[in-house]
Order: C-alpha cells, then structure tokens, then sequence
C-alpha cells in the first residue's frame, strides 16, 4: 500500500504543480487563474485535453506546440516533476498524518514563490498569506493554542531579523539589498521551523546562491538576482531533513567545524 500511496501523493503532486505553474505565472502581473484558458504563449493556440497532462504532454509533443511546433520551456514540466516528489516525500515521512498536510502546504507555498520570484522577482502576497491561514490551521490542530501562539511569535522574531539584516544590507550597499517579500517569507519560516532555523536558512540560502549567481552574472551580465528561490530551497532542504538547531549544531560539533 505503501507503494500505491506514493504513486497517487505523487501524481496529485504534479497536477497541482501544473496549477503553480499558472499561478505563478499570472498572479504576480493581476490576471485570471481561470480566463483565458491555458494557451500557447507564441501563436495563442488553446490546449487540448491531450496537451495539459502534466509532465506526459511535453514529453510526446518533443517539447513543442501541438500548432506552431514552437519550442516549449522545460521549466513549467520540471516544476510539476519537483511537485510531485515532494508530495510524495511528504506522504513518506509522515504518512497521511496532519504533519502531511502541512508538509504539502509548505512544499506547494515554496514552489509557487520559487517560480514566481524566478520569473517576474514578485513574491505574491496572496500566497504567503493563503500559505499561512492554512498553515495555522494544521498547526492549531497538531498543538492547539499554545503551538499556535509560540508558532506565531518565531515567526516575528524571523520576521523582525531578516528587517534588520535588510537595513544593513540597504546602508553597505547603498541600494535596495532585499525585496519584502523575502522579509515576509521569513515570517513563515519562522513560524513553521522556529526562528533560530529560519535565521539559519537565510545563511544556507546564502550558501546556495552564492555560486548560482556567479555562474548567472557571468553568463547574463545581470546584477539583480532573486533571493526566494534560494530561501525555498533552503527552508525545504532544513524541513524535510527534519533539522533542528540542537540537532545542527551537534552535526557541527562532530565535524570540527
């Protein structure tokens, strides 16, 4: 069953990663999720039943338009493939359990803001807050008020850190350093990891990019890079391996580090 369990988390994954991709998409520039209907970007060409099956439809039209043969990005059906898995994950670390409903809340919130900060450097605010009335729901369920309370008050800490390193960044670069909805991002890992992991996402996020962004600079000549996209997959990476500071820090102990 274990097996069969997978399969459908993973496939209800990468349909609604096919969703992300369109709310990601349209969200950030005031468009409709639902009109017009998904289409082909270079010759208007609406799609067929047979070419909005995730993943599948773009591997038997060749990465191309049904009509146009105009060649499609790989990036909309990489995201429903990533989706998918960690739905899948989700359901294999924690069963369907309440902490699977959040898991899937948090993947589905960090794959949405990956695309949309990637693509438009727009961190949606309707995301983050749907994001988290969700979350706090899944978490007064597991811990009632009292998780709830502390939950909330991690977030602010996260919340009001990443405010400040903002500021310096602001003041050393003489520019803008962070958009807000990096900040605001923080306030929910905050609130689901606690503020000392959240804090630390930032400097692994960090870590992430560092090299990312070389290889950009290099290559687009661009200086303007979105952090979200690596502070997604940081805050994936600590949630999912299950990281906590103490857990961390002994990690860091034994490595004579």
């Amino acid at each position: 069953m274990t097996l069969y369990f997978t399969i459908v988390t993973f496939i209800f994954g990468i349909v609604f990663g096919s969703f992300f991709n369109v709310v990601a998409y349209r969200l950030p520039k005031g468009e409709s999720l639902v009109k017009p209907a998904s289409h082909c970007t270079k010759c208007n060409h609406q799609l067929g039943a047979s070419e909005l099956v995730p993943i599948f439809s773009y591997l038997f039209l060749g990465g191309k338009c049904k009509n146009c043969k105009a060649k499609i990005s790989p990036f909309y059906t990489i995201f429903e493939l990533i989706t998918g898995l960690l739905f899948a994950l989700s359901y294999l670390l924690f069963d369907f359990s309440i902490e699977f409903y959040i898991a899937i809340i948090f993947s589905s919130m960090c794959v949405i803001v990956f695309i949309s900060d990637y693509q438009t450097m727009i961190i949606p605010d309707e995301v983050l807050i749907t994001a988290l009335v969700l979350l706090m729901i899944g978490v007064y369920i597991k811990g009632g008020f009292p998780l709830l309370g502390e939950s909330l008050l991690n977030g602010l800490i996260a919340f009001g850190s990443m405010f400040l390193i903002k500021i310096l960044g602001d003041f050393l670069f003489k520019k803008e350093s962070m958009g807000g909805g990096d900040i605001k991002l923080l306030f929910i890992f905050g609130f689901l990891l606690g503020f000392k992991m959240a804090i630390i996402s930032i400097f692994i996020a960090a870590f992430i990019a560092l090299p990312v962004s070389l290889i950009i600079l290099f290559t687009k000549k661009s200086n303007v890079i979105p952090f979200g996209p690596f502070l997604c997959m940081s805050a994936l990476i600590i949630y999912f391996l299950q990281l906590d500071f103490d857990k961390l820090l002994d990690i860091l102990i034994k490595s004579n580090i």
